[in-house]
């Protein structure tokens, strides 16, 4: 009787599992065309716009690819469009237990490197003598 015990508790767990599986391959459906829907909704170049999709014991990974052109459209101002699309994110996630998290690839070298600023002239202030 054990045994036939311990085959069903067996048989529970791997339905569990498939519906977990189930789950996650319907979540990956959802949050990686998500991410797609809207950032093709605010680009240029929406037939440039790519996912890929990384899941591992911390969460799921979804590493945005788009046109270079179009890197101001998705982070906005200050970050607040990509802080808006990883806040989405995470609800959507959320939905079906999942982290979900957001990387936009950016290539190495395609952000022009900053101009240093010249250093602030203080010679009228140090005729005054004070």
């Amino acid at each position: 009787m054990l045994h036939r015990s311990t085959g069903k508790h067996a048989i529970l767990i791997l339905n569990h599992e498939m519906t977990t599986h189930v789950v996650m391959d319907m979540a990956r459906e959802f949050d990686q065309e998500f991410v797609e829907y809207v950032v093709r909704a605010i680009v240029n170049h929406p037939d440039d716009v790519k996912t890929e999709r990384i899941v591992d014991e911390r969460g799921v990974l979804i590493t945005l690819f788009i046109n270079q052109e179009d890197m101001g459209y998705v982070i906005g101002r200050q970050g607040q469009t990509a802080r808006a699309i990883r806040t989405l994110l995470k609800i959507v996630g959320a939905k079906s237990n999942a982290r979900v998290n957001l990387k936009i690839y950016e290539p190495e070298g395609s952000r022009p490197a900053r101009a240093e600023t010249p250093a602030e002239d203080t010679t009228s202030v140090d005729d005054l003598g004070i």
